[in-house]
């Protein structure tokens, strides 16, 4: 009788007393000990199912052919001969194997390139869409509910208020534009090598001797105060946002107000010029940035009004390319507009921790962003990829101003604890002046003068990083509120515009230079 499993005569044979079937001692435990199972028939087993069987031993008959050298020679023939099967059945399976890999292998190859190319698809999409989407003609809507009184006369605006869903669009910062500040950079950085102090520029002997020229009272006397104020050096036009929620157009060689931009219900926070344009920006405490044109009989309305963010507007920045600018809030956000069609394409916020944003100013070179917080903390920002690259800290209370210097290496900052000069190639605070309440810090547009406005105006001279910055000037505050808000430095440093906590804009230059009418007095 044969084993079952091997189907070779037993030499310890042994029976299962389950299925009777007969086994090799060995083959059997080997199998219950994997499987736990008989071999046949798939019954649960163990080794006391298993009986051995006594026999005497069994003496095998050789094989007739291995009697013989010629049969031992035909025997390793043919197992030389199945050996030489089996392996040519080996190698074409290897063979068909290499064919399957080869296959698998250029099928996901073909699968990456088609996953590629709807890739490069989708981004050449999303940018013709936002490309469209800036390219869109702003529609003027003229009723009465948008219409604005500039000068005393009304004027059709468009209001350009963006709807629920338009606030939600976040189209991004594309390669497109990226490229665009980049290239803008590159220029400006360039030009920045080779940049000298213009000849026409007031000396230091004249900044000693000015004096007050005029004060023009152009905000309302019921809620007095102008708290943001800028300069169009081109066409010597100054701009200020009032506490009144109107801002003010004021041509300074004629002491004529140009326009009278209303339409925000809060304070006006802040105020730009776009450049050469005919653009003004302002932001309010109304949770809203406006961007306002004039027309062509030099009336100004508002184009579009912004409700991106959810509180108070604290700075509005323009990039030096004058197609874009950052707002700033207390949300906790700052916005990156395209300001041909007013769309945001980034609201930017810090995950790492929650502050509000009280002020904000482009590097003249355009790649970098500072902004200064309620929680005393200056942010320097990339603007290609909206990453926070560096913070200031040391100040005490809010930071109400930021502003860099032409040469871009500094940075200055004002708070209530005073004015922070920061070197930006070291990010480090090298010089300190303790002002309390500082409402305002501006450098002149060649770099050479900082002013400063807290209880009174200072001017000083700009200097290194080691050497020391000079006062030149101190300017009383005339407004009798011992506040002023605001300073800025007229074309070529020839006057400084300061606002305070009354109605009036205050001229201060060389006596003899007026250029303002007489009439023009504090009230």
């Amino acid at each position: 009788m044969n084993c079952a499993i091997s189907g070779e005569v037993p030499e310890e044979p042994v029976v299962s007393t389950k299925s009777g079937l007969l086994y090799e001692k060995r083959l059997i435990e080997r199998h219950i000990s994997d499987y736990g199972k008989c071999p046949v028939t798939g019954e649960p087993h163990t080794m006391d199912d298993i009986v051995a069987i006594k026999t005497g031993k069994i003496v095998k008959p050789k094989p007739l052919h291995t009697a013989s050298i010629p049969g031992l020679l035909g025997t390793f023939q043919t197992e030389w001969d199945s050996l030489m099967l089996s392996n040519f059945a080996l190698e074409q399976q290897l063979h068909t194997a290499r064919q399957e890999l080869s296959h698998a292998l250029y099928q996901h190859d073909a699968a990456c390139r088609v996953i590629a190319r709807l890739k490069k698809e989708r981004d050449e999409s999303r940018q013709l869409l936002a490309d469209a989407e800036r390219q869109l003609p702003s529609v003027p809507e003229v009723t009465t509910a948008n219409a604005a009184h500039s000068n005393g006369k009304r004027v059709a605006v468009d209001d350009g208020e963006q709807g629920p869903d338009a606030k939600k669009m976040r189209l991004g910062i594309s390669t497109e534009v990226i490229t665009e500040l980049t290239d803008c950079n590159a220029a400006l950085s360039q030009q920045r090598k080779k940049r000298q102090i213009p000849q026409t520029l007031a000396s230091i002997d004249s900044l000693e001797k000015f004096t007050q020229l005029s004060s023009h009272p152009l905000h309302k006397t019921n809620k007095p105060g102008i708290f943001s104020m800028d300069i169009l050096h081109s066409k010597d036009v100054i701009a200020t946002g009032g506490i009144d929620t109107t801002a003010v157009l004021f041509d300074r060689p004629s002491g004529q107000i140009l326009s009278t931009l209303t339409g925000h219900s809060k304070k006006v926070t802040s105020i730009k010029f776009v450049g050469d344009t005919n653009l003004v920006l302002t932001a309010s405490s109304d949770k809203t940035v406006r961007i306002w044109g004039s027309s062509e009989d030099g009336n100004y309305g508002c184009r579009h009004t912004l409700k991106d963010h959810s509180a108070e507007v604290r700075a509005v920045t323009v990039h030096a390319t004058n197609k874009y600018f950052v707002s700033a809030s207390m949300d906790s956000t700052w916005c990156f507009y395209d300001l041909s069609s007013g769309l945001c394409l980034a609201k930017v916020t810090d995950d790492s921790e929650k502050v509000d944003y009280t002020a904000a100013a482009f590097h003249p070179d355009g790649l970098i962003l500072g902004t200064g917080t309620a929680q005393s903390i200056v942010k320097i920002w990339d603007v290609k990829s909206q990453a926070n690259v560096a913070k200031f800290g040391g100040h005490t209370g809010e930071i109400t101003s930021v502003s860099f210097s032409e040469n871009g290496y500094f940075l200055a900052t004002a708070a209530q604890d005073g004015v922070r000069l920061w070197d930006l190639r070291k990010l480090k605070n090298f010089r300190t002046f303790d002002f309390p309440d500082a409402n305002s810090v501006e450098f002149d547009h060649s770099g050479s003068y900082l002013g400063i406005a807290a209880s009174d105006i200072r001017v000083f001279q700009t200097a290194s990083v080691k050497a020391e910055w000079n006062p030149i000037k101190t300017l009383p505050d005339l407004s009798g509120t011992g506040k002023a808000t605001c300073v800025k430095f007229g074309p070529d440093a020839k006057y400084i515009a300061v606002g305070s906590m009354d109605r009036n804009l205050r001229i201060f230059g060389l006596p003899g230079d007026e250029n303002t009418e007489d009439s023009a007095q504090d009230s």
